[in-house]
């Protein structure tokens, strides 16, 4: 069965509010079993490995809005860019052990997602975006002329 571009950009809006939601019923109703998915932190080659990559994020992060903007793309594949704004409300651990404690800041990541479906569902996900843009919005990264 093959989905309108419309309703595959609507899917993907679906699968990135659950995902955010971290709920996981909704979320298994969308992918296929043996959905791959890739980001800048993190790649999964199975439903399952998705799900328990979501059940490993932490809560630095709360309040998290989503803004959307689909893409009109042909094809089996959807294309959506978004915007999540969220307060930075608990503590980040870096990767060389520091730890950046809650600012209550707002912060705004934007990406792009790009979704290829097998029918009705997505069965492969890839996500675009800076992944030192959060941590230099909450002043973590030095700037140039800091470096020692």
């Amino acid at each position: 069965m093959t989905t309108s571009n419309s309703a595959r950009a609507t899917t993907l809006v679906k699968a990135l509010r659950v995902a955010i939601e971290r709920d996981r019923d909704a979320l298994q109703q969308l992918v296929t079993d043996d959905v791959r998915a890739w980001t800048p932190s993190m790649s999964t080659a199975s439903l399952s490995e998705l799900l328990d990559e979501l059940d490993r994020r932490d809560d630095a992060f709360s309040d998290v809005e989503l803004e959307t903007t689909p893409l009109d793309v042909g094809g089996a594949f959807a294309c959506v860019e978004w915007t999540v704004t969220m307060t930075h409300s608990g503590p980040i651990t870096l990767a060389r052990g520091d730890t950046v404690e809650a600012t209550g800041l707002r912060v705004a990541l934007h990406g792009v997602t790009v979704a290829e479906f097998e029918g009705e569902r997505i069965c492969s996900l890839r996500q675009y975006w800076d992944e030192f843009a959060v941590l230099d919005q909450l002043g973590v990264l030095g700037r140039a002329d800091d470096a020692d």
